[in-house]
């Protein structure tokens, strides 16, 4: 059998047509089971088995923020493949892990997000954070619920039965088909994924080396495509493929089948301090007893990862121009939702990496030292530049304890934000030191909080505060405190 019988690499015309309701297809059946993987359950354990016991790995390094992966049938790429799950610690956990692979049999605008169910395999049923899933739909043009894209699709489907074996913890996938081969594409899908790029999550990119050269010429392609996305430069990287395809080597058709893809990783770390790259195992499908060295496919495990931050992780640090930039978004946000009704449309293609990360945020707004409104969210879950702007907006019309700001107040308007830190569980109330930390807690379906600076504004003593958090806050009673969920967080503030 040759390597080629076991690649798909036709392309159909550019779809146009509208996204499929989520309601017309529900989990993803397996596609490449039987095809490129075994679709019996006990021999595609032995067959996993087997394939670890041969990968390589590395020792003493951090599990990585994302990898680079084959996708070819596993007789022939299955080994490589181990190697790059193999640097992955079985027992971390993830929120997520995010599989994306470049379409090989449908070409569309943007990418699409399956949010229809979850994905089956030989090994059982690996479940999709539908919740986010559809949430990045709804919130980024670039994205689209087009299922079909997903169906006869083979890229993502080979990656889940290493994720089932080989990670011993919960998680959910989020299945992404890149349907644009343009670089403007990968930019802009960087940005989006960027914000979860963190040890939270584990990002697969998928993607085939070299396609159909010769032994020789397929490990110098290759060599030279793997360097390139050493250098962490997406430019050196399209260099490298332009070079490549310009050395009228005898039957490339592609130096990298998923190149869309890893772009698209390189746009997401190409400013990333302190990031490793490493070439964890590089064969072709001439090292495999099923392929001949006259035309073989190319196989790369790349890891990416840093060490461990040396700063404290609950350390916050804005700059004055990322300050500066939060506080006219604010006002700019809560002007025209006031004036107009409408959420400023924001390109945060050129924005700080602080401010395309995730964070917890309060908005105060304040007019002639009189308390207008005070609303903020704590799940880290989207850039801090759009939770200020949702925010703004909840404050501004949505908060019901204080009426709402009429136009006439603008000018006087007076904007304070406070940025959180990651919420921390507290079993004593001694771990909760007043004028430091914010309070969080949480009993049933009730929660309340206060900010840092409450206690100063108050002089309460720290029972004071969390017999009033729990009282005027979470409707728990003043001693509710005492048996409810108790988190401490601190907060980095700004204002006019």
């Amino acid at each position: 059998m040759k390597a080629k019988h076991l690649i798909i690499t036709a392309f159909s015309g550019f779809h146009t047509s509208k996204d499929s309701s989520p309601e017309t297809i529900k989990n993803r059946k397996p596609y490449a089971a039987g095809r490129f993987y075994t679709d019996k359950p006990n021999e595609l354990k032995t067959q996993l088995r087997l394939m670890f016991s041969k990968s390589v790995q590395k020792k003493n390094e951090p599990t990585p923020l994302a990898i680079v992966v084959p996708h070819a049938g596993y007789v022939f790429s299955g080994e490589v493949a181990a190697s790059a799950y193999n640097q992955i610690d079985p027992g971390c956990m993830f929120e997520r892990v995010f599989v994306i692979g470049s379409s090989h049999t449908i070409s569309f605008s943007g990418a699409s997000v399956y949010c229809s169910g979850n994905f089956e395999t030989p090994l059982g049923t690996v479940e999709v954070d539908i919740e986010l899933a559809k949430q990045l739909v709804a919130e980024n043009n670039m994205l689209k619920n087009y299922p079909e894209a997903h169906l006869n699709e083979h890229s993502l489907e080979v990656q889940l039965p290493f994720l089932q074996y080989h990670l011993h913890t919960d998680y959910k996938i989020v299945p992404i088909i890149i349907g644009s081969s343009t670089v403007d594409t990968a930019k802009k899908l960087a940005v989006v994924f960027k914000p979860y790029l963190n040890e939270k999550n584990l990002f697969v990119f998928s993607s085939d080396f070299s396609h159909y050269p010769d032994y020789t010429n397929a490990s110098e392609a290759d060599q030279a495509t793997a360097e390139a996305i050493k250098t962490n430069d997406p430019a050196k990287l399209l260099a490298a493929l332009e070079s490549n395809q310009k050395k009228n080597i005898s039957g490339l058709v592609t130096s990298l089948c998923g190149w869309s893809s890893v772009l698209t990783l390189l746009y997401m770390t190409e400013k990333m301090p302190d990031l490793t790259i490493d070439l964890i195992q590089y064969k072709n499908s001439g090292d495999s007893l099923y392929g001949d060295k006259e035309w073989v496919v190319g196989y790369c495990a790349i890891s990416f990862y840093h060490e461990e931050k040396k700063k404290h992780p609950d350390e916050l640090s804005i700059s004055d121009e990322d300050k500066k930039y939060l506080l006219n978004l604010a006002h700019e946000t809560v002007k025209e939702y006031i004036l107009k009704g409408i959420t400023p449309e924001i390109d945060p293609t050129g924005l700080s990496d602080t401010l395309n990360t995730p964070h917890g945020a309060f908005i105060t707004l304040y007019t002639n030292h009189s308390l207008l409104g005070c609303v903020g969210r704590f799940d880290a879950n989207m850039p801090l530049w759009k939770v200020v702007q949702l925010m703004s907006v909840s404050a501004t019309t949505q908060n019901h304890r204080f009426k709402t700001i009429q136009p006439d107040e603008l000018n006087q308007l007076k904007i304070e934000i406070s940025v959180l830190t990651p919420l921390k569980r507290i079993h004593s109330v001694e771990e909760f030191i007043i004028d430091k930390h914010g309070i969080y807690m949480k009993k049933g379906n009730f929660t309340g909080t206060f900010l840092p600076k409450v206690a100063t504004k108050t002089g309460w003593t720290r029972e004071e505060l969390l017999g009033h958090c729990a009282r005027d806050k979470a409707g728990i009673g003043w001693k509710g405190w005492k048996t409810a969920e108790l988190y401490t967080y601190e907060a980095l503030v700004f204002g006019d």
